[in-house]
């Protein structure tokens, strides 16, 4: 009787959450011994953390204003991976969708119920403006857009710097290397979550139930796992690539909107957060699904909450940000690991 691994295309939703919930247990004991092994106390660090975060309303509310950016970027990653297209460019663009949104609110008069929705169709078009050159490049001359949105990263945060610290500089002298604070704030939700939460939750199920249950959906999923097989069958493969790359990067841009409108109230060198790279990790964790991306970037927002509060308790950056990859590096091995089974089969006769 031989026994060996046999790894399957897909693994069972509870085997994989099964998976994924050890994953995550063992990552937090190698962290907690290695704190211990430097002198902490992980189980006296551990309590501050769980009471800082789910023990108090205020921790919550963090989690909250960090949940909503990250779903929205991991989405915009999710959306891209359908037709096969990978858009590391998130952060550039959630940069121009906060750009645009921020011209529009300083420059053109009105009243909030009317402002605030051209702010959500300029940070939508901002970034699906700053994708454009990429999609194009992709259609047409087959160019990696891996490359190109990367590129535009840079230039995008370049350009908030400039405007920033330059020509929008707020000339009341209030805050440095800013802009005046926007006159219009996203309504609140729950406390100081702003209503950006639900929409990006109803955004990604809007976004999910598109490409599981419409004709577009499904040819969109046919293209991405199969492209020749797509235009065999008379699917505009072409087509489809670029409305699916510019929504990827619309979403980004809304979501760079309901940072500037609703949480930091100003445009400001690195608004983001590294928003944009997390939301890379999230659709990671979401292994590409739209309806997945709200568990990751809950786990995500957790994740950075707890960092936030363990450099409170004098944890440095490096030790921060070793625990956090860990935890990522233990999940990634447990959603592959949970594809596998062991089988045992008979032996060849001679």
């Amino acid at each position: 009787m031989a026994i060996r691994l046999q790894r399957l295309p897909s693994a069972s939703p509870a085997v994989a959450l099964a998976a994924r919930a050890i994953a995550i247990l063992l990552a937090l004991v190698t962290a907690g011994l290695l704190l211990a092994a430097s002198g902490a106390q992980p189980l006296k660090l551990a309590q501050q953390v769980l009471k800082s975060t789910f023990g108090s309303g205020f921790g919550l509310e963090d989690v909250g204003l960090l949940v909503t950016p990250l779903i929205l970027t991991g989405l915009s990653v999710a959306v891209a991976l359908r037709i096969g297209a990978w858009n590391i460019g998130a952060e550039g663009q959630f940069y121009a969708g906060a750009f645009a949104a921020t011209g529009v609110a300083l420059f053109i008069p009105g009243p909030s119920i009317v402002m605030l929705p051209l702010m959500f169709i300029a940070g939508a078009l901002g970034g699906l403006i700053w994708i454009l050159v990429p999609t194009l490049a992709r259609a047409y001359a087959d160019v990696s857009e891996l490359i190109t949105t990367l590129l535009l990263n840079f230039v995008a945060t370049l350009l908030v710097y400039y405007v920033a610290t330059g020509p929008w500089l707020d000339p009341g002298g209030h805050a440095l290397a800013t802009t005046a604070r926007l006159k219009h704030d996203m309504p609140e939700f729950i406390g100081i979550v702003h209503w950006g939460f639900p929409m990006a939750i109803l955004l990604a199920v809007i976004t999910a139930a598109t490409f599981s249950f419409t004709r577009w959906g499904y040819e969109v999923r046919i293209a991405g796992s199969n492209p020749q097989a797509a235009k065999y069958a008379g699917m505009p493969f072409r087509r489809h690539l670029i409305v699916v790359m510019l929504l990827s990067g619309a979403i980004a841009g809304i979501a760079g909107m309901l940072e500037v409108a609703g949480t930091v109230h100003r445009l400001q060198g690195g608004i983001s957060n590294n928003f944009g790279y997390l939301g890379i990790m999230v659709a990671v964790l979401a292994r590409g699904s739209c309806i997945g991306v709200i568990a990751g970037a809950a786990l995500m927002a957790v994740i950075l909450n707890s960092g936030i509060i363990l450099q409170t308790q004098g944890v440095n950056t490096s030790t921060v940000l070793a625990i956090t990859g860990l935890i990522l590096f233990f999940t990634a091995v447990g959603d592959e690991l949970a594809h596998f089974r062991i089988v045992s089969s008979k032996p060849a006769e001679a």
